[in-house]
């Protein structure tokens, strides 16, 4: 029996710095002015988040945190959990306490939860996309600048894969490291020298000759950048000859390098790259050109 991932889940160290930083951007100088000028101190509310569409919910803790921090007697239930599917009108949480909290809370909540649910969302159709073949989609590091730890979060929560953090947890040699350093396996080479034993090493090469020289130097990972599906399809028999497989064979075997598809990867193409048999696809659709998910608040002043 496959073993099912345990959901992910994000330190509470880090939802708090992302959701201070986002409420001192918020309340500026001067504070929520508007609802000081309007909702006197002893008002209470009572308030429903509600999905307007289908999606995968994300981000459910930060916007639980930006009503606690502004004010800590703010009830905060959520009827749902990171990862779950939603259909319009569910009810994500209701949130009561003091109504200048919840005014001044409710923007940020409903910024992170939009913007991360949208993320999942738009992760989970592109997975459900190639969800028939071993290919997993994955993102990248072209994210909003401050926001890629919670946009990873909410790309696994979408049935997605993670890529690299950052450029210290993976070493991905790209064609500008290849020109100055003189050849793909030299890059390679060089790469292993310098890095632990734990560090993963991954090249891109541009076409079936860089591919098989890489081979040779027995990278972790190759990506095939711009590559069409039948290019990476020839690819994957390349692969699979080096290292003498068979085609039953290809897929579970631990010792083969791995291979990543990668450019001109959008909803209409995954597909075909994805039944090339490439392992990974990466794109930056899924952080970049992802839409918010459509979730409103309403607030009943008692």
């Amino acid at each position: 029996m496959p073993l099912t991932a345990l959901r992910p889940e994000l330190p509470a160290l880090m939802v708090e710095e992302h959701v201070r930083a986002a409420l001192l951007e918020d309340l500026g100088r001067a504070g929520d002015i508007t609802t000081y000028a309007t909702i006197a101190p002893e008002m209470t509310g009572t308030a429903e988040m509600n999905a307007r569409e289908n999606g995968v919910v994300a981000g459910m803790e930060l916007a639980r945190t930006a009503f606690r921090m502004i004010d800590p007697t703010i009830r905060f239930d959520a009827l749902v959990a990171d990862g779950d599917r939603v259909h319009p009108g569910a009810v994500l949480a209701r949130i009561s306490g003091r109504a200048r909290g919840l005014l001044s809370a409710e923007r940020v909540a409903l910024n992170f939860l939009m913007h991360l649910c949208g993320v999942a969302t738009y992760t989970s159709k592109f997975a459900g996309e190639i969800a028939h073949t071993r290919a997993k989609v994955c993102c990248t590091r072209k994210t909003i600048p401050g926001l890629r730890a919670l946009e990873k979060y909410a790309v696994r929560l979408g049935g997605g894969s993670n890529h690299r953090y950052g450029l210290d947890d993976a070493i991905l040699i790209k064609d500008n490291h290849i020109a100055v350093s003189g050849s793909v396996a030299g890059a390679v080479d060089a790469a292993r020298a310098y890095c632990g034993h734990l560090v993963k090493i991954e090249v891109e090469v541009d076409g079936l000759e860089q591919m098989r020289e890489a081979l040779t130097a027995s990278p972790d990972v190759i990506l095939l950048d711009n590559m069409t599906p039948d290019r990476l399809g020839e690819a994957v028999a390349a692969n699979a000859a080096h290292w003498q497989l068979s085609a039953d064979a290809y897929a579970t075997d631990p010792r083969r390098t791995r291979l990543e598809a990668s450019g001109n990867v959008n909803f209409q193409t995954i597909r075909a790259i994805a039944e090339t048999g490439v392992d990974y696809i990466s794109t930056s659709k899924i952080t970049m050109a992802a839409p918010t998910l459509d979730i409103g608040l309403d607030v009943v002043i008692g």
